[in-house]
Order: C-alpha cells, then sequence, then structure tokens
C-alpha cells in the first residue's frame, strides 16, 4: 500500500540517535521531505538542548536543527531502555547514529545489533574521521575537520592567518552528505531488498569540496594560497570597493570581460596580453583591481549592482542574515517558515530548500519537547499505558512523555 502523502519520503520511518549538528541535520532534511523521524535521546536530552542562544528555555539551534521530529527519552544503560530502543529500531528503514565509532556497538545499537533483526535497515555512521584509519578514534568538532581537511589553509586574506569558514560547514557537509547516501542506499534496497552500513566523515566530506584547491594542488603542482574574497583563478572575480562600502563581482567568461571592460571605460583592452585571458589577469590582478575601483568608487553599491545587471554580469551587495532572510527574494522562495511548537507557540525555521515539481515540502511541526512523543512511539509497539506508566517509575523513559 503506497503512503497517502506526496512527500518523497512519506512511509519511511527513522531512528535518529544522533545529537548536536552532522546527524541531527541529516535526518531534518529526511523529516522536511514526509520521513516520520523518531529522536531517541538520553534522560537528559540532546547536547543541544543545553547549547544557547535560547528563547523562553528552548536552544535556538535545537530548534533548527530537529523540526519535524518526534522525541523519547530512554535509559540505555537499564536493560529495559535497550531493549526498548532495539525494538524502535525493529521497525524503522533507516538508523542514524554519530557517536564516535565503537560506541554505539558497545551500547548495543551497531549496525550489526539492528541488522541481525532488521536486515533490510540503512544504517548510517558520522564520525570526525570515520569508521577506519588511523585516526577513526580521534575526536572531532567542525573546527578540526576544517583544520585538517586543507580548507582552513585556503581560506583567509591574503598574506594573513588561515581562517575557518563562519558556519560549521563540517558538520552541515556531513549531514548533508549523509542524508544524500541514506536515499542512494534506500534506492538501492528497492532493488537488493538489503540494506546497508554507510560510513560517513566529516574529514572526507570537507576534502570533497575543494575542488578549486585539488585543481591546483593536483594539475598545476602548486599549494593553494589564501586570496582573501577574490578567486584564486579567475580575474575580476571577487569584492571590489565602491563609494560605500563593497560588492560583489564575478567575470568568467571571455564574452563577459569584453561588456564589462566597456562598461569601466577601457574598451578594447581584452587585447593587451596582460588581460587578454582570465589566467593572464589573474598574474595581473593588481592592476586589474585598479582598474575596476577606479570606475566603481565612484559609485554607490547599488548603483554598481545595477550597471552591471544591464549588461548580464553577476553582481551584489554584500548582505547579512537579516537582509538575506527578509529579502524579497527569500520570502518569495519560501525560505523561512513559521511551525509550531508546544512550548514557544510559532517558531521560525529554516528547511531544505528544494522544490519538487513546484513545490517544497517541508516539516509540519517544529522540533519537540523532551520525550513528548514516549506515548505515542511506545504503543505503537503494543506497550501498554500501565506499562509506560511503570518505565517512568522506574527511571527507563524520561522526558514529557513520561
Amino acid at each position: 500500500m503506497k503512503p497517502a502523502s506526496t512527500a518523497p519520503l512519506a512511509g519511511i520511518r527513522v531512528l535518529d540517535m544522533t545529537r548536536v549538528m552532522s546527524g541531527p541535520f541529516s535526518t531534518a532534511l529526511l523529516a522536511d521531505l514526509g520521513a516520520e523521524v523518531i529522536k531517541l535521546e538520553p534522560m537528559t536530552g540532546d547536547d543541544y538542548r543545553h547549547i544557547g542562544p535560547f528563547k523562553d528555555g528552548e536552544s535556538a539551534l535545537f530548534l533548527l536543527m530537529n523540526r519535524g521530529k518526534k522525541s523519547i527519552a530512554l535509559d540505555l544503560k537499564k536493560s529495559e531502555g535497550l531493549e526498548l530502543a532495539r525494538a524502535i529500531a525493529a521497525t524503522c528503514d533507516v538508523a542514524v547514529e554519530n557517536f564516535r565509532p565503537g560506541v554505539a556497538a558497545r551500547l548495543g545499537l551497531g549496525y550489526d545489533d539492528l541488522a541481525a533483526a532488521n536486515p533490510a535497515i540503512v544504517y548510517a555512521s558520522i564520525s570526525g574521521f570515520g569508521q577506519s584509519g588511523p585516526l577513526s578514534q580521534r575526536p572531532a568538532y567542525d573546527l578540526v575537520v576544517q583544520a585538517m581537511s586543507g580548507m582552513m589553509a585556503a581560506t583567509g586574506e591574503e598574506g594573513g592567518e588561515p581562517l575557518k569558514v563562519g558556519e560549521s560547514i563540517g558538520d552541515l557537509a556531513a549531514g548533508l552528505f549523509a542524508s544524500w547516501a541514506i536515499m542512494a542506499a534506500l534506492f538501492q534496497r528497492e532493488r537488493t531488498g538489503r540494506g546497508s552500513h554507510i560510513d560517513v566523515a566529516m574529514f572526507d566530506c570537507l576534502h570533497a569540496l575543494l575542488p578549486t584547491s585539488h585543481a591546483q594542488y593536483f594539475f598545476a603542482g602548486k599549494i593553494p594560497t589564501r586570496v582573501g574574497n577574490r578567486h584564486p583563478l579567475s580575474t575580476p572575480f571577487g569584492c571590489f570597493r565602491t563609494a560605500d562600502g563593497l560588492a560583489v563581482i564575478a567575470v568568467l567568461n571571455e564574452g563577459q570581460f569584453t561588456r564589462f571592460a566597456e562598461l569601466i571605460g577601457q574598451a578594447g583592452i581584452e587585447a593587451d596580453p596582460r588581460y587578454c585571458s582570465d589566467s593572464a589577469r589573474t598574474e595581473n590582478e593588481p592592476e586589474m583591481r585598479a582598474m575596476v575601483e577606479a570606475w566603481s568608487g565612484g559609485l554607490t553599491t547599488e548603483a554598481v549592482v545595477a550597471a552591471l545587471s544591464e549588461v548580464g554580469i553577476a553582481s551584489a551587495p554584500i548582505m547579512d542574515i537579516a537582509q538575506a532572510s527578509e529579502g524579497g527574494h527569500a520570502k518569495a522562495r519560501g525560505l523561512v517558515r513559521d511551525l509550531p511548537h508546544a512550548a514557544l507557540g510559532d517558531v521560525r525555521t529554516v528547511g531544505q530548500p528544494v522544490r519538487f515539481d513546484g513545490a517544497k515540502p517541508g516539516s509540519a511541526k517544529a522540533a519537540p519537547v523532551l520525550g513528548a512523543d514516549a506515548r505515542e512511539i511506545l504503543g505503537g509497539l503494543g506497550v501498554s499505558a500501565d506499562e509506560i506508566k511503570r518505565l517512568a517509575k522506574a527511571g527507563v523513559l524520561g522526558g514529557e512523555g513520561a
């Protein structure tokens, strides 16, 4: 029987054993697409429930990473808690964990444990350095993998120190790759009938997202250097001074450069050997920048962007998060939504951004309060209301639903 919902992952059930960001982000993406995500939390809740900023006692980061999920809190150190977790897993299509390698198995919730009872389960393990390799047991956070992947070394001002990206890109990349891999594994299961164990490493994911650095190292034999806000291989392609700030200008091909040169009062410069190709312009970037800013410095950012847009050249102001979120385009695309929350009323949430046949699937509710769905989840396993009360009294079951 086909699920009633038309959401892409309707009918898929996920056991989410993750915490903090990488794992919760991956399962939130699945929830956005219609999967039923059961968040298995410790009795004190996901670590992110205790990390600010807070609104009326609720963590903003937890709200953003756990939209659309159901929550149950179990003490896995108690045999009854572990058996209940395994019983839930037996009903699931997918399980996701982001413990350090080996921890899930020691808890009794590793791939082998769950696949023995449910061979069709797709099991994703997210970690800093993967399930194998000399660094597999090393603890890792986003900053660590940014430092070790090659990303920080290529990021920063020219001649300056390495800089981290301003968001937890290592966590988010791993979560995104995990959700992608889970859906690929579910498709494979449709053909084979069997699940699989997916190994996602934050280090691997970030290293895979450095094609510009790879191009310079593998094919040109150069270690990438930091070049600030300009592109290391293309010119003019970066941030340029205007009369009232900065504008991003991105000129990629020769046709665009010819139009650009005419616009800035340098018609015919494309015939000069110093500026006749992208690589030549990059070799002479300081001179090229001086020409561009001689033009852009006399105009406001708004005027620069308008003039470039008029001739089909990509340009933009640099917007902060408020401007990006509240802008007309973001609103027209439905990037920010208000979702109902049990304690806060409506909360603002940013879900998955992709449209399917013109529609953007998204979760119908905000993140759950701790243990809020225990009665529903356990009731679905045939556990009686009296037994649920006993489990709560025995300290096996915690949170609001106990």
